[in-house]
């Protein structure tokens, strides 16, 4: 069933301008901020301005008297009314005992866990009101000493307790792979490479900050959520049957157009219950919209690992076997997918390209007094190719080996290929993305453009980074068995009109992806009409079947195969219809290119007749089929799809200021089949920015005597600017996903995956020289002079470069 060829139907491949973007450029497009609804009011959160500390009061009769103040609520008032948030994934520990799960109440409840916690909603007829009594509201703190670093947690020694469940403050430890093994496999290697790293904290930040709206109506007793978020269903699931127990009906979750979310707007967040549940107290509209250092302390935060790795190699530099130890921060509670994202989502792609065959990792993860910890842009793969991309390049100067002959001699090429850490890849060609990406990036001359740049006074140095990452978490029954407590399928369903233009109902939610064009031209492919006649609907529970929404880049993959699954469904039907029109048997009629036709003869109809005839039946017997064309299907995968490539970074340091600056940056990724070029390309560039980002400038800090956030505003907290960045040299090799039917691995956040460890490597390689051995992202201007001041040898004592080959490809360390 379906296309024979999908890669080659007319629109697959093709560079369409998104459909979507004129009216976001044109100022048409409606984010929940620009919902009004009627008898709106306005809501503030009270937050935190403690790390920890003990709630002894909270007086709201002052506040309750200011002008237009409509009603406060605290933890006394919700307490044993409704539950606390969920998390979304189980993990349990070696011994099979499960993860310490403490409440995360919807308002803190006698304790306040980090700066940020919610302590109060105050709602009110304006902002303005609401921020006024806000400041009204006292609040009589203990303070208690604070737990910032996931370094000091794993020490158990701070004597701080967070959780009365969790006294040790250590969630779960959690392991994979064969120990006894490893061990051996180390005692006997020729050499072994050893790293200690830490992937610093980052701080989400998309256009469009956090908003809600929580209305409530009393003719039905049925509720609505306008919210900006990337899985409306698994919000109102979350919400109905773990918050507030309320019948999943009678909640309608709307996410309007989202301005963009990396992850953070895939949780269920304390402001969407409390304005949910506030609406009915009150029966009113309550609409609040976070502002911008409200983002910055209570978004889930990404990252945030120390970790200590070590690899055992043969005498020529063939990996035998890797040992991971992983410390990751939580923060102060569990968000809704928190507990994967350092095990499944990270662990498991610790083999990255390489046919390492023994590897054992141990993750230990802790509450601190810090936001929650979720994913972020990869999450967890991003974390994992930083580790294994870091050492593997470190293994090749220790080794003297280049970056790219360590990492070819130790490279995948059969498949399907089972890793020790659970996954198996399916497809790949990772010789061909590397010798791609060094013909791109002009790697044959690397040898003198460092000598142009020596001339000049500075240090130029070459990054690799061959990543690979799981994308669109499947199957249900497996991801369930480790720990999952949802489906991850996706559901699609494919309307045809009477005119044979088709509206798309999917689960899949975009927020910036492209979904509007790309789906539709899915579609049109298949169908074999115009893409302008295909319309995509999506986010509003009320609207769309049963979806999983849009995180792990399965839009394309998942959500996408749910289409070709309903389109199967209807072109079935249409074939029965149509070999009636044409006299036929069913089993008789083809359809490619918009047309049925009859084997063996002449006889066609075009997509439009058939689909008015199954609406205007008078021709057509009903006894035999029902009218209409409409079909609905779900889609649960067989296995994750496995993008990689190879990224490499070419960087000049100014060595008297530590300025880097990325002089060329070259990607080629492998997404399987790709539906439209443009928006590919567009992903990739947003997530190199992304990874980039974090390499160069990003990074969140708190000080760790008060737990107060030292970067909390984009006046501390550095964001990429284009102007920080050289053009980027992209493209494509293609080993289509052999388990969808689109041939699709996504390419979402590849860029973010691939891109940090590449700059790093490079900063390495360009200080080598100077006797700088190791460095830890961001490498902001500052840091990178500290390390070439304290890493230089003595003037009289500075070695020279050595002598670069183009067959070594970087510089060994010294």
């Amino acid at each position: 069933m379906g296309a024979p060829d999908f890669a080659k139907l007319p629109h697959i491949g093709e560079a369409l301008k998104r459909k979507e973007d004129y009216r976001f450029l044109t100022g048409a497009g409606q984010y929940t901020d620009d919902v009004e609804l009627a008898n709106q009011c306005h809501a503030v959160f009270l937050r935190s301005p403690h790390a920890h500390a003990a709630i002894k009061s909270i007086d709201t009769s002052a506040a309750l008297k200011m002008p237009g103040v409509v009603g406060i609520f605290s933890g006394k008032d919700i307490d044993g009314k409704m539950g606390g948030l969920p998390c979304g994934w189980l993990i349990n520990n070696p011994d099979g005992t499960p993860m310490k799960e403490p409440p995360h109440p919807v308002l803190a409840i006698g304790k306040v866990r980090y700066v940020g916690d919610h302590v109060a909603i105050v709602v009110a007829e304006t902002v303005e009101q609401a921020k006024n009594a806000a400041e009204a509201v006292v609040v009589d703190y203990e303070e208690l000493p604070a737990l910032v670093s996931v370094a000091d947690a794993a020490k158990k020694s701070s004597g701080v307790t967070l959780h009365d469940a969790a006294p040790d403050n250590q969630c779960y430890k959690w392991a994979i792979g064969d120990k006894a093994a490893v061990d051996a496999t180390f005692a006997k290697a020729a050499h072994v490479t050893k790293l200690d790293l830490v992937n610093n904290r980052l701080v989400p930040n998309p256009m469009e900050p956090r908003v809600a709206i929580g209305s409530y109506n009393r003719a039905n007793d049925e509720y609505t959520l306008y919210v900006a978020n990337q899985n409306p269903h698994v919000e109102r699931l979350l919400m109905t049957a773990f918050v507030l127990g309320l019948p999943e009906h009678k909640v309608r979750v709307i996410a309007p157009d989202v301005g963009g979310g990396f992850g953070s707007k895939i949780f269920l967040y304390a402001e969407d219950v409390a304005l949910t549940w506030a609406a009915r107290q009150l029966n009113r509209s309550i609409k609040w919209t976070g502002e911008r250092s409200e983002c910055f302390l209570s978004d889930a935060h990404g990252r945030d690992h120390v970790s200590h790795a070590e690899m055992a190699m043969d005498k020529d530099g063939k990996f035998l076997a890797l040992r991971v130890h992983t410390d990751a921060n939580l923060g102060a509670y569990l968000s809704t997918f928190s507990t994967a994202v350092p095990t499944i989502l990270y662990a498991t792609l610790l083999a990255g390209q390489y046919t390492t065959p023994q590897i054992y990792v141990e993750v230990d993860a802790w509450f601190t007094n810090t936001a929650p910890v979720d994913a972020y842009r990869g999450a967890g793969r991003p974390e994992a190719t930083y580790l294994l991309e870091r050492l593997v390049s470190r293994c090749a100067w220790e080794m003297n080996l280049g970056q790219d002959e360590i990492r070819k001699r130790n490279f995948i090429t059969q498949f399907p290929y089972q890793t020790p850490v659970a996954l198996q890849y399916d497809t790949g060609d990772f010789h061909a993305s590397m010798d791609k990406a060094k013909e791109l990036a002009e790697v044959a001359g690397f040898a003198e453009r460092r000598k142009a740049s020596e001339a000049k006074g500075r240090l130029r140095g070459i990054g690799y980074s061959s990543y690979i990452e799981a994308c669109g978490i499947a199957p249900s029954n497996i991801a369930g068995a480790l720990g999952a407590r949802a489906g991850l399928f996706e559901c699609g369903e494919i309307r045809v009109h009477p005119t044979g233009s088709v509206t798309v109902f999917t689960g899949s939610h975009s927020h910036g992806q492209g979904h509007e064009t790309t789906f539709a031209q899915v579609v049109a492919a298949r169908l074999g009409i115009p893409v302008e006649n295909v319309d995509v609907v999506h986010g509003d529970t009320g609207r769309v079947p049963f979806g999983m929404g849009t995180y792990g880049s399965r839009s394309i993959s998942v959500g996408g195969a749910a289409i070709m699954k309903a389109l199967d469904k209807i072109e079935t039907k249409a074939k029965k219809i149509a070999a009636h029109l044409m006299e036929a048997s069913d089993a008789d009629v083809e359809f490619a290119n918009g047309e049925f036709t009859v084997k063996g003869t002449d006889k066609k109809i075009p997509f439009g007749q058939v689909a008015l005839t199954a609406y205007v039946p008078h021709n057509f017997p009903l006894d035999k089929l029902e009218p209409g064309l409409d079909e609905t299907a779900f889609y649960d995968p067989t296995n994750f799809t496995f993008p990689g490539g190879t990224y490499i970074c070419e960087v000049e340091v100014d060595r008297e200021t530590g300025e880097v600056k990325i002089d060329r940056f070259t990607a080629v990724d492998d997404f399987g089949t790709i539906i439209n070029p443009l928006i590919v390309e567009g992903q990739v560039h947003g997530g190199i920015v992304q990874g980039l980002g974090q390499a160069l400038m990003e990074n969140c800090v708190y000080d760790k005597e008060s737990g107060q956030l030292l970067t909390g505003s984009f006046m501390d907290y550095a964001m990429p600017r284009a102007d920080d960045f050289p053009t980027f040299r992209l493209d494509t090799t293609c080993t289509p996903c052999t388990h969808n039917p689109l041939g699709t691995k996504g390419c979402g956040e590849a860029g973010a995956i691939g891109s940090p460890p590449a700059l790093i490597n490079a900063v390495l390689d360009a200080l080598a020289p100077l006797g700088v051995k190791d460095f830890d992202m961001p490498a902001s201007p500052h840091r990178v002079w500290e390390a070439i001041r304290n890493g230089r040898p003595s003037a009289d004592q500075e070695p020279q470069a050595p002598a670069l080959t183009a067959s070594t490809q970087g510089r060994p360390a010294p």
